[in-house]
């Protein structure tokens, strides 16, 4: 008890010491709440007029991928999973992958529930935005908060669903920052520790926020002119954590490609040229969408790279004559326009092009890349209008803050306009290819919906168009054969389904679909070849092996089909409709008791597979265990209440054990749902018939 209480001392101090810095900050609001109260009335109520239209938008894009497509979400061990078993999906994220689970128990495919959770995390980030600029004497630090809350870059991070790793990501990050800063002027332990713990859980978000440690360099830089051997000794856990983490992201992406899923790789990156040619054109790019945000879009056009071009080496010379301008000014001004660019490069440098990122396959640059580097370009500006306000005659204020009030209502509108575009794909993608028709990933994107949509010949169309835009892009001519198929085109078909496979030999569905196409047709040699050739690239998947299977069982070879099945069942375990096929070939084969043991495997997966209860059922009468073979019926008719083989397998078992009147009970529900039932009306005569004598003879039924 003594080591007990020991232990339990500093949580307490811990405690109380939170407690006492809630009312602190409680009585802070409560005496100021006339100065902050119409500011954050205006950031709230901004921001929900902007987002309002994309509030009724559903999956856009990779969301379906995130959510619907997601099995972990709508795994019961999903969050194990996402925690403890790196690769389990593409990303080591498991902070969010936990709230999108959670989100995902509570909302479903309700898109609503998603859309409101991240406008309210950008309100509360547009708060923080604001509290850190007042860190540093901002005297209008509610402005930036403001800037941040309507600026037409952010929609992308906020109406989009699946960047819920950005707006989750960034409370933590500032909140670190603000701890950092207060240990900074400090020292005390407790906010270092504070830093490091929300910097961790800001790392579980997202990786990008690896830069955190540069920008406390930068800060300690700005703050005493230097940085001592004290500071980086300080920054070093916090590397360590960026290390690891960033090593474990890449090492669970590269398990979870390797487990057969489609993901884009590579770039076209190539050479040292090609990279620091991307790096200077696209951090040019992401600070002309700052302060011109204008003609805003998910995806933009894809220049091309020309390394040997030295016109494209432009911005270098140019950043490097603003550093030079800065560092002589670095005593003055100058300092503090470091700071804030210094903030923007140092956050966005993982995606300018020094590591090549899949998505700039299809796109240089991406807006919602911008949520949290914008932040230091936001402060330079209010830094500038708190010097400028102070410079203004009062008599010139009026005009001035008329001037500032019209650029924010223009960039609120611009960005209420672009969330009214996240209400479906359709529209999405049909405002990109108005803007610029050569974004090939928006045709092959807008094509996919059409497919969904069923409209095929638009479909196609579309396709075509990104195959001619993007020729190596397997995904297109997977699409194109997918709507040349429903139209009954099936030799243009598979000529564009051959050409996927070339592209792309690994990816299962081509297989499935060309397999499937060539069985349907009564090609069944060229579909079994299909399939075999599928297994063999992806050894475990289910959908393959079962097809296999299905088309050795068709044509009299149960016991290569079962071999099939094994082989897959072995792969995938927790896969209970496979689980059942495998039941269902034994029990045809005659093999009962591994046709049982598989058929109980499957209703202990899922106890909503009838079939497999009934047939579960069927086994066990026949080896005579009739109480359990009732239990089985009985399970399948609390499924389907309308299954007839079910309520006679019940009802025959039922005489069998004795109990006539339940039979008699069941064999009545039979003729209810179908009264033309002869056989079990003939059946229902004689039991009644047996239960009358036994009622006659004085026998207690049962």
């Amino acid at each position: 008890m003594r080591w007990q209480k020991k232990r339990e001392a500093p949580y307490r101090a811990w405690i109380a010491s939170a407690l006492s810095a809630l009312r602190a900050t409680l009585g802070t609001l409560a005496s100021s709440w006339r100065t902050w109260l119409p500011q954050f009335l205006l950031i709230a109520g901004m921001t929900l007029w902007i987002y309002w239209p994309a509030l009724r938008g559903g999956l856009i894009w990779d969301d379906q991928w995130y959510i619907t497509m997601n099995p972990s979400l709508h795994d019961t061990s999903g969050l194990w999973k996402f925690w403890f078993r790196p690769g389990s999906w593409v990303e080591y994220y498991p902070v969010h992958e936990t709230v999108l689970w959670l989100q995902w128990q509570l909302w479903g495919e309700n898109t609503l529930g998603y859309h409101l959770t991240s406008v309210f995390l950008h309100i509360i980030n547009a708060l923080l935005v604001w509290r850190l600029l007042g860190k540093f004497g901002l005297r209008f630090a509610w402005l930036g908060g403001l800037i941040f809350a309507i600026h037409p870059v952010q929609v992308d991070s906020v109406a989009y669903i699946c960047e819920l790793k950005n707006t989750l990501s960034l409370p933590c990050f500032l909140l670190a920052m603000g701890s950092w800063i207060n240990y900074e002027n400090s020292k005390s332990k407790r906010d270092y520790e504070n830093a490091l713990a929300l910097f961790l859980v800001a790392m579980l978000c997202k990786i990008s926020m690896a830069p955190f440690p540069a920008v406390n360099l930068l800060y300690a830089w700005w703050k005493r002119g230097r940085i001592d051997w004290s500071d980086a000794k300080a920054c070093a856990p916090f590397l360590l954590i960026g290390f690891v983490l960033a090593f474990v992201t890449a090492w669970a992406g590269d398990v979870y490609e390797k487990a057969g899923h489609n993901l884009i790789g590579g770039t076209p990156l190539t050479g040292v040229l090609s990279r620091i040619d991307a790096v200077g054109l696209d951090a040019t790019v992401y600070f002309a969408r700052c302060f011109l945000p204008v003609d805003i879009m998910l995806v933009y056009s894809q220049w091309s790279l020309h390394p040997h071009a030295l016109i494209q080496y432009l911005p270098w010379l140019v950043f490097a004559g603003v550093v030079y301008v800065l560092w002589t000014k670095r005593r003055t001004w100058g300092r503090h326009v470091l700071l804030g660019l210094g903030f923007f490069l140092l956050v966005l440098s993982p995606f300018l092009g020094f590591i090549g990122v899949s998505y700039m396959n299809f796109a240089w640059v991406m807006d919602h890349y911008l949520y949290i580097p914008i932040i230091g370009l936001i402060g330079l500006v209010v830094a500038g209008v708190g010097d400028l306000a102070a410079r203004i005659p009062a008599r010139s204020r009026p005009f001035a803050v008329g001037i500032s009030a019209g650029l924010v209502g223009l960039m609120a509108w611009v960005s209420h306009a672009f969330a009214g575009l996240f209400v479906s794909e359709e529209i999405f993608w049909t405002h990109v290819l108005q803007r610029n028709p050569t974004v090939w990933i928006a045709r092959q994107n807008l094509g996919s919906r059409l497919l969904e949509l069923e409209r095929y010949p638009e479909a196609i169309e579309q396709e075509k168009a990104a195959i001619s835009l993007r020729p190596d892009s397997w995904d297109g001519y997977y699409n194109l054969a997918f709507a040349l198929a429903k139209l009954g085109r099936d030799q243009e078909s598979e000529e564009q389904y051959r050409v996927a496979l070339r592209l792309n030999p690994g990816y299962p569905k081509i297989y499935l679909n060309l397999g499937e196409m060539k069985r349907r047709t009564g090609q069944m040699a060229e579909a079994e070849a299909i399939f075999r050739q599928g297994l063999k690239m992806v050894p475990d998947d289910a959908s393959l092996g079962t097809d296999l299977a299905g088309i050795l069982e068709q044509t009299g070879r149960v016991s290569e089909a079962i071999e099939v099945y094994q082989h897959v069942a072995d792969l995938n375990p927790d896969l209970a409709p496979l689980q059942y096929d495998l039941g269902t070939a034994l029990f045809h084969a005659g093999k009962l008791p591994e046709a049982e043991e598989h058929f109980e495997n499957a209703v202990t997966l899922d106890p909503k597979i009838a079939s497999a209860h009934e047939n579960l059922g069927v086994i066990l009468a026949q080896s005579g265990r009739l109480p359990e073979a009732i239990e089985q019926f009985q399970d399948v008719i609390e499924i389907d209440p309308q299954s007839l083989t079910a309520r006679n397998n019940l009802a025959m078992a039922l005489a069998q054990t004795g109990n006539i009147p339940g039979a008699i009970e069941q064999f009545k529900k039979v003729l209810e749902i179908n009264p033309g039932d002869a056989k079990a009306r003939e059946t229902l005569a004689k039991l009644q018939q047996i239960e009358l004598q036994r009622n006659t003879q004085g026998q207690p039924a049962q």
